[in-house]
């Protein structure tokens, strides 16, 4: 990608950081220290070292480290990724969907981080809250992509897009119609499938950023952002985050009623649906799926 020459968000933010690495990872005892867990052994196939979390607002700050020429170079790229998200909707959802686009905030944590949404740790992932409308990374994750077969600039751009994308469900009332409805059902097989739907619409949409983003780029006189090659680097981003893939890494097999983010080829065609037609109204998964909002 040929990011270095574009603009920077002014919507990124740091939470405090804390030293302390190669600690044993600590989960708490509540549903979001039980996710992290399953997350991480998802991710990994290791079991984390449980420990006790404090309770939010009962942990103790740590001496911060000063940022690592690495990280920087990478916090800038987020910055420009997040830039060309704002640019991208801001043109395509009054168009298309007659919603003014009003950008995330997005937060970089290290280890853990407190949100509207709960305290959540590095090992559950990127997330976007809808309460306080931010998007939240440990950058640690992309080293972590790249151990699951998806390295390279745009496989990282493709996660914040991701993220960005569920932003714009919030912003249309899907998020807030699709939650209903998960309390509603009667299942939890009826709620992972709801979920799916929703996350593959997320994919959807950051294929719906990369169709606009290089024009966009190149209408402020700029090289083309998404450079030829780029786009396998995030077909193989989505398809490294499969739930059947990694399922397989970490159990052997593979349980689809459990799935919450579709299949790895369920994501590639949502993001390669997004990219072709740089439509909204092309990445209806709900419709596709029979499900009416």
């Amino acid at each position: 990608m040929e990011w270095q020459g574009g603009r920077r968000s002014e919507n990124v933010e740091d939470a405090p950081r804390a030293g302390g690495f190669g600690r044993p990872l600590a989960f708490g005892g509540g549903a979001v220290g039980i996710i992290g867990a399953i997350l991480f052994y998802l991710l990994t196939g290791q079991v984390p070292d449980v420990q006790q979390m404090p309770a939010p607002g009962q942990v103790s700050p740590q001496a911060e480290r000063p940022r690592t020429a690495a990280e920087q170079q990478q916090r800038e790229f987020v910055s420009v990724v997040l830039a060309s998200t704002e640019d991208t909707w801001s043109a395509v959802l009054p168009q298309q969907a007659r919603v003014q686009y009003v950008p995330p905030r997005l937060t970089l944590f290290q280890e853990a981080v407190e949100s509207a949404c709960g305290f959540a740790q590095s090992a559950m992932g990127p997330f976007y809250c809808p309460p306080d409308q931010r998007v939240y990374l440990d950058l640690g994750f992309f080293d972590q992509l790249s151990r699951m077969g998806a390295p390279g600039e745009f496989a990282r751009a493709y996660v914040v897009a991701h993220e960005v994308g569920h932003h714009v469900q919030n912003l249309l009332g899907i998020e807030g119609r699709v939650a209903a409805m998960r309390r509603a059902v009667g299942s939890r097989e009826d709620s992972n499938a709801l979920s799916v739907l929703t996350e593959l619409q997320a994919d959807c949409y950051s294929g719906v950023w990369a169709h606009h983003a290089n024009a966009h780029f190149q209408s402020t006189g700029k090289a083309q952002l998404i450079q030829p090659g780029d786009i396998e680097s995030g077909l193989a981003a989505a398809a490294s985050v499969g739930d059947d893939r990694l399922q397989r890494q970490s159990r052997g097999y593979v349980m689809p009623e459990s799935f919450t983010h579709g299949s790895s080829a369920q994501r590639v065609g949502w993001f390669k649906t997004g990219m072709q037609t740089g439509e909204l109204r092309a990445c209806d998964t709900f419709g596709k799926a029979g499900v009416r909002l």
